[in-house]
């Protein structure tokens, strides 16, 4: 029998190829809303970042969400994502 595939996700922190389950997918929808998807299957554009706030941080610095997600990112959802990745 085959090995099934297990997907792979580049960090947009610290740029490592890691399995998607591994990550945390960030979502903006239809909406124009941001927002942390924990299931990783909202509707929606993803990126995904490591569940360490190292790499959150990293990320943001370097405005990747908004590249990524070809969005601009306001303060208060950077916030409100810091703190549900620290809750974690």
């Amino acid at each position: 029998m085959k090995t099934k595939k297990t997907p792979l996700r580049m960090c947009l922190g610290c740029g490592e190829m890691k399995p998607k389950r591994e990550l945390i997918r960030v979502v903006k929808n239809k909406d124009g809303e941001l927002f942390l998807d924990l299931t990783g299957k909202q509707n929606g554009r993803g990126a995904y970042i490591c569940k360490s706030a190292q790499c959150f941080a990293k990320a943001r610095k370097a405005r990747r969400f908004e590249h990524k997600l070809e969005a601009a990112v306001p303060d208060e959802v950077y916030e409100r994502m810091e703190r549900e990745l620290s809750e974690e």
